[in-house]
This record gives structure tokens, C-alpha cells and sequence, in this order.
């Protein structure tokens, strides 16, 4: 069975590690904030200026001012800064970003990403995504497999314009967790329940496939 958003943060979130500044894109990326693990000290950076974003808040605690950068209200754990964005985007610029999480139109085979722009259809535009790949080496990309008509977002070469060039090693799909060598995935996880022959025939881009791939945990 296909992840649902949840468990894709979920699954995201065993990524972190104590310590990190997190940088979250807008949709999936955001829900990681839920689940970081329990104990584990970890501050989330937002471009529109602020590092502490805890999780997500109640009816009870919404502050119609305290936003991320995809304008979702969201609560500050204890020690969180407020600055501006020019800070913030020197903060990204500048590589102290530990680890990036992003939503993706197109990721292909050579690492490059596409999550701006289709053609013909209003989307939020780059944000700060073309700054958080150039000023990043540790990134993830967590997207649906397919798009809604059915075709691979697993590319041999990305068809849309490009967000960056060769800087993705690793993405997280509903299907599988993948990472990027060699001018090829390679097929590390699986989804519970999901099939190594699913994957494949959902994959446009080389699969690079072990004998043995293991259920994903969360």
C-alpha cells in the first residue's frame, strides 16, 4: 500500500539527527515538524525568517502572525529566533543548513530536481528551493511516485525546468525510498505491502535493484 503524507514524514523524519538545522519545503516537507523523534534536539529553519518551528499548532494555540514560508501557522519551540529573510537566506546561502527536505515535480537519474514550474499551470513558484539545493549538500526530495495520471516523476532526464542541477542523492516516494548514483536509482526500501515489481514498472529513470529490499519502518 502507497504511504500516505503521514508516514512519509514519518519515514523522512528518521532522517534527522541531534543537533541538525532543518530547512522543510512546502507541502509533504512540513509535516516532518510532527515527528521528529522524541529527545532529539533539532531546530527547523524557515526562509522567511525564523529557526525553532515546532510541530504544527491546535485551535487553541494558532497565532495568526507566527507562519512558515508556505504562509501555514506554526508554533516556536523554546530558544526559537525571529529575523529577517535576508538573514535567513544567508543562514541558507551560506551552507548551514544540515539537512533540507523538499517536495518535487520531476526528480531524474543525475540528481537534477524540477519543483517550480509547469507550464500552463499556477504554481507557487521557486520560493527559496533554488538557494536551499545550491547551499546544501544533505538533500531529500519526498514526493508521490507518479503523478495523478500515472506517470513516473522517476525520470531518466527531467522534462520541466530545473530547480537545481546533480545536488539530489536521496528522495522518499509513497512507494519506496530511493537513492541517486551513478546515473541511477537505487532501490534501498519499500513500502509495506508495496512490490519490488511495482516500483520498477513506476520508475521511468534506471532502477538499480538488490536482491533483497526491506520494508521501510517508521
Amino acid at each position: 500500500m502507497a504511504l500516505t503524507r503521514e508516514q512519509l514524514a514519518m519515514r523522512v523524519a528518521r532522517e534527522l539527527q541531534d543537533g541538525y538545522y532543518v530547512n522543510l519545503g512546502i507541502g509533504i516537507p512540513t509535516l516532518v515538524a510532527n515527528y521528529v523523534p522524541a529527545g532529539m534536539a533539532v531546530m527547523l529553519q524557515s526562509e522567511n525568517g525564523l529557526l525553532g518551528m515546532g510541530p504544527f499548532p491546535t485551535e487553541a494555540q494558532v497565532d495568526a502572525d507566527m507562519i512558515n514560508a508556505g504562509k501555514q501557522t506554526v508554533t516556536a519551540v523554546t530558544g526559537a529566533s525571529i529575523f529577517s529573510s535576508v538573514e535567513s537566506f544567508a543562514m541558507i546561502r551560506g551552507g548551514h543548513v544540515d539537512l533540507t527536505v523538499l517536495g518535487a515535480f520531476e526528480v531524474d537519474v543525475h540528481g537534477n530536481i524540477a519543483s517550480w514550474m509547469i507550464p500552463g499551470k499556477l504554481v507557487k513558484g521557486m520560493g527559496g528551493a533554488m538557494d536551499l539545493v545550491a547551499g546544501a549538500d544533505n538533500i531529500i526530495v519526498t514526493m508521490t511516485h507518479a503523478s495523478k495520471n500515472g506517470e513516473s516523476k522517476l525520470l531518466p532526464q527531467c522534462t520541466l525546468p530545473l530547480t537545481g542541477a546533480a545536488c539530489i542523492r536521496k528522495v522518499v516516494t509513497d512507494l519506496a525510498y530511493v537513492e541517486i548514483a551513478g546515473g541511477s536509482f537505487h532501490l534501498k526500501e519499500r513500502a509495506p505491502g508495496v512490490s519490488v515489481d511495482e516500483i520498477v514498472a513506476k520508475t521511468a529513470g534506471e532502477m538499480t535493484v538488490p536482491e533483497v529490499v526491506p520494508e521501510m519502518t517508521f
